[in-house]
């Protein structure tokens, strides 16, 4: 299973260390290294080398990787070395002691003020991702008879919901999946996700008929909108009922991109009558008409959202996902959502959420 669904950004994606990540080892390493290496010319220079202004530096960079201990060590050991005689570091003209001194006080007061604001932010991520997480937790390895994979990245740095959402759950009447998108992206639309989210998890277990899923979502976007002049909330919705023996699907779209069915190398649109986007206020009057699928063994269904199939190239043009899907169609769920990424980002610029699901039915010939 592809576990990428409560990331922000992809696994091996890193932020880089100027962006808040932690600095790489070699940050670490300047200032005792400097530390040596001017030391170490001075040694061995036949005659004394105008370099000891070098040492002034090395408080400072201690700053972006050393609390205020460590930086506070540096700068003594600094000081300590320019009253050094044999190094001749502190020669008039060469280098301002009383400079180099409070440039090292003033280095651990800074780093004193990082590690405190590192501590904070690292508090603050952690109930956010808690938050997040309880919001869209990682998706499941199966569920009933549908084993699951997926990546989701949302648009937005460092948040790991954005304006895509989906979910898997078994009820009483078969195993249903939805997958959306709620017009924008980003925290702002965390609120209606968790709402729609909310409205499917309830329905699940009480609606008999997978159109009135949809509808109970739809009321659930009119009733949020009530009362805000303008509101224009609206989501797109894509859901799917499998059958108790996994051997055919019944299908229903709001809007939504058209899910694909992987069948051997052969990759097919599956065709759907949509109705309108959810929280329009035309369910009534445009409501949506589910299909279902006869399902053969080894069939996958491949899901997206429009931050894939409307991603462009530099020349403009859309992201030709049903043609670049057969190229990975028989590799495992994995291997097929890891190329598609890798092919997404290598050849086209990514401005919006990105959520991708391969659902794996498993019937009674496949148990394995």
């Amino acid at each position: 299973m592809v576990d990428r669904t409560v990331s922000g950004r992809r696994d091996g994606e890193e932020r880089g260390w100027l962006r808040g990540s932690p600095p790489p080892p070699w940050v670490r390493v300047l200032p005792p290294a400097l530390l040596v290496g001017v030391c170490s010319a001075e040694f061995a220079s036949p005659r004394p080398l105008d370099i000891g202004f070098l040492l002034g530096a090395i408080p400072s960079l201690a700053v972006l990787s050393y609390g205020p201990f460590a930086t506070g060590v540096f700068g003594f050991i600094v000081v300590l070395l320019l009253h050094v005689p044999p190094l001749e570091l502190n020669r008039p003209g060469d280098t301002d002691l009383l400079t180099i001194i409070f440039v090292a006080v003033l280095s651990v007061f800074v780093s004193l003020v990082r590690s405190r604001r590192d501590a904070h932010l690292v508090t603050v991520r952690t109930v956010a991702e808690a938050a997040q997480l309880a919001v869209l937790p990682p998706l499941p390895k199966r569920v009933g008879p549908v084993r699951c994979a997926g990546l989701y990245r949302a648009a937005e740095r460092e948040t790991l919901v954005g304006g895509d959402f989906f979910d898997v759950r078994d009820g009483p009447y078969g195993v249903r999946a939805l997958m959306g998108d709620v017009q924008g992206h980003g925290l702002s639309a965390v609120g209606t996700v968790v709402s729609l989210l909310g409205a499917f998890r309830e329905a699940v277990l009480d609606q008999h008929d997978l159109e009135a899923v949809a509808g109970r979502l739809d009321r659930r976007l009119i009733l949020d909108s009530e009362g805000t002049e303008h509101a224009e909330l609206f989501a797109t919705a894509l859901l799917l009922e499998f059958s108790r023996g996994a051997d055919a699907v019944r299908l229903v779209s709001c809007g939504h991109p058209y899910p694909l069915l992987l069948r051997g190398s052969e990759v097919v649109e599956i065709d759907l009558e949509p109705g309108a986007p959810l929280g329009l206020g035309f369910f009534d009057a445009c409501p949506p008409k589910g299909r279902t699928v006869r399902l053969d063994l080894g069939d996958r269904l491949f899901l997206a959202s429009d931050g894939v199939s409307e991603s462009r190239d530099t020349s403009g043009a859309f992201y030709p996902l049903a043609d670049r899907l057969s190229k990975f169609a028989e590799e495992s769920p994995t291997a097929l959502i890891d190329g598609v990424w890798d092919d997404l980002v290598r050849c086209c610029t990514i401005r919006d959420d990105v959520t991708m699901l391969v659902l794996t039915p498993v019937q009674d010939g496949d148990r394995g």
